[in-house]
Parts: C-alpha cells; structure tokens; sequence
C-alpha cells in the first residue's frame, strides 16, 4: 500500500532527515521524493511504501503529526487512492 507525505513549513537543518528516521524507525520505505524552498518556505511530497509499517495508519500519522509540530512544520500523510482522488478533475 501506497501514501503521500507532505511536508510544508519554514527552512531549517534536518527535515528530510528526521521525516525519513521516523518512518524508517516504522518499516515505511521512501519510493519517490521531491522538495523545494519557495524562498524561506521549504516544501516536500513523499511517496512512501506502507505495506510493511509496524504500527496502524492511525498511529503513523499521529507520530508524523507530532513530528511536524515538534518542528513548527506541517507534516500529513494520506493513502494514495485518498490523495489521487482528492486531485482529479
């Protein structure tokens, strides 16, 4: 199973770094990744790989949310299907 990570907040040292220990610390694999800075914005969308992960989807995001806050970032996570339907036209 398949989910998109996003990421959106102020630039700083070791975001790519701490996103990515969390959830290799969970068995989620990193399948694709782009980021940016918009100026003094850094921005990141994840597709990671979640058939393996050891704790519920739940949890995951809770921990990911928990991560983002402890950074002043905003860090989500949504199954693929959720997120691709979300952006048809």
């Amino acid at each position: 199973m398949k989910a998109i990570v996003t990421v959106l907040g102020k630039d700083q040292i070791g975001i790519i770094a701490s996103v990515c220990t969390l959830m290799a610390g969970h068995k989620v694999n990193v399948l694709d990744i782009s980021q940016t800075l918009l100026k003094e914005t850094f921005t990141m969308v994840m597709l990671v790989d979640i058939a393996a992960c050891d704790i519920p989807f739940a949890d995951l995001a809770s921990a990911l949310e928990a991560e983002g806050a402890a950074r002043s970032l905003s860090i989500r996570i949504q199954r693929e299907e959720i997120f691709s339907a979300m952006h048809k036209i």
